[in-house]
């Protein structure tokens, strides 16, 4: 299927291959980018390093998109897909003593910090999904957009996460009472 002079243009148009055109599109999304990297690293430097990153790539990649509509669930995956390197990168890599000192001390609560713990635990797929609907306010259809993924399959990964989460809960909480 070819496409006429006019559809070509149009939809050229609408990615934003020019520079101010794409730093405008990112900036739409900017407070939901920061809020997925944050839910997914924990802490702010890492937050806005990554959200970098994923922005570096996207312009890199840009010509790549093939829809001009899925610009913003195709950024989200990219910043997923970055936070996922990152969270491979740390599990790598041993702190410094300079590096502990240089991240702001967060008084978070006994619960926060275990819930932190948990979800960590659940299957990599079903924390996707757990993080993107509890943490960032996303439908189950939204999110099924941008994993590709049929609605039905992310309800499934919802349940399953969840029950992961109970279960790692119920257990941890057992284990603290030993």
């Amino acid at each position: 299927m070819t496409m006429s002079g006019a559809e070509m243009k149009r939809v050229t148009a609408a990615v934003p291959h020019e520079e101010t055109d794409f730093v405008k599109a990112v900036m739409e999304h900017s407070d939901q980018l920061y809020h997925i990297a944050y839910s997914y690293l924990g802490n702010r430097n890492d937050a806005l390093e990554a959200l970098q990153e994923a922005t570096c790539r996207a312009w890199v990649k840009r010509r790549t998109l093939k829809d001009p509509q899925a610009f913003k669930s195709w950024l989200i995956r990219i910043l997923i897909y970055v936070c996922i390197d990152e969270q491979r990168r740390r599990k790598r890599a041993v702190p410094t003593a300079a590096e502990n000192m240089m991240e702001p001390v967060i008084h978070n609560s006994t619960h926060t910090m275990e819930m932190q713990w948990a979800l960590l635990q659940v299957k990599l797929k079903y924390r996707h999904v757990l993080l993107l609907k509890y943490y960032n306010d996303m439908t189950l259809a939204e999110i099924a957009v941008l994993l590709k993924k049929p609605e039905g399959t992310i309800k499934t990964w919802q349940h399953k996460g969840l029950k992961q989460l109970r279960m790692i809960m119920k257990n941890r909480g057992e284990w603290n009472e030993q």
